[in-house]
C-alpha cells in the first residue's frame, strides 16, 4: 500500500469511530431494539445463583444433550426440543458476573482499531479498483458496508431473533460508517488508483 492508501485508511478510521460515537451517543440509535427487564432484582440473583463467576454466552431452554454426547443423544435431544420451545421461555443471554465496567478505555481503544482495519482493508480494495469518479469510490466502499453489515445481522436476526427494529438500525449504522469512509477515501484518493 502507498502512503496515500495508508493516510487514507487512517482518516477514514477516524472518521467512522468519530460516527460510531455520535451514532450511539448522540443520536438515539445505540438504544433501538433494546428494551430493559422488568423487576430485574430476582431475574439478576437467579442468573448470578446458577451462573455464578463464568462469564459466557448463553442460550435457553438447554438442549438438555449431555456433555460429549452422541449423535443419536443429540438427535433425540432435538426432537423434544421444539416441546420445549412450545411450553417455554427460549432466548440468547450474554451473561458476565459482577464486576464489570462500562466504557473502559481498552473497549473504546478495541472498537476504533476494529473500525481503524474494517478501513484500512476497504480502502486498500478500493485502491485495487480502476474507480475514477467520486461517486463510483463511494458506491464501492458503501456496498462493501452493506456486504459486511448483512454477514452477521441477518443471520443474527434470523437464527437467535435479534429484534427487526434493532437489526435495520444497525445495519444503517454500519453502512452510514462505510459511506463516510467512501466519501473521506474519495476526497483523499483521487485518480485512477490502480494504475498509480
Amino acid at each position: 500500500m502507498t502512503k496515500r492508501v495508508w493516510l487514507a485508511g487512517l482518516v477514514a478510521g477516524v472518521g467512522m469511530f468519530i460516527w460510531g460515537s455520535i451514532a450511539h451517543v448522540v443520536l438515539p440509535l445505540g438504544t433501538v431494539g433494546i428494551s430493559e427487564i422488568s423487576n430485574e432484582a430476582p431475574v439478576l440473583a437467579a442468573m448470578q445463583a446458577s451462573m455464578g463467576t463464568t462469564s459466557g454466552l448463553y442460550f435457553f431452554p438447554a438442549l438438555g444433550a449431555p456433555p460429549n454426547a452422541t449423535r443419536e443423544q443429540q438427535s433425540a435431544a432435538m426432537q423434544q426440543y421444539d416441546q420445549k420451545l412450545a411450553t417455554m421461555p427460549s432466548g440468547l443471554l450474554v451473561y458476565h458476573p459482577p464486576g464489570m465496567k462500562a466504557l473502559t478505555a481498552t473497549q473504546l481503544v478495541t472498537e476504533f482499531l476494529t473500525e481503524l482495519l474494517e478501513s484500512l482493508i476497504v480502502v486498500f480494495l478500493l485502491a485495487q479498483t480502476r474507480l475514477i469518479t467520486f461517486g463510483g469510490k463511494v458506491a464501492f466502499v458503501t456496498a462493501a458496508g452493506i456486504m459486511a453489515s448483512l454477514a452477521t445481522n441477518l443471520p443474527y436476526w434470523n437464527w437467535y431473533g435479534f429484534p427487526t427494529n434493532y437489526t435495520l438500525v444497525y445495519m444503517f449504522t454500519q453502512v452510514a460508517g462505510y459511506f463516510v469512509v467512501g466519501v473521506i477515501a474519495a476526497l483523499m484518493l483521487k485518480g485512477r488508483l490502480a494504475e498509480a
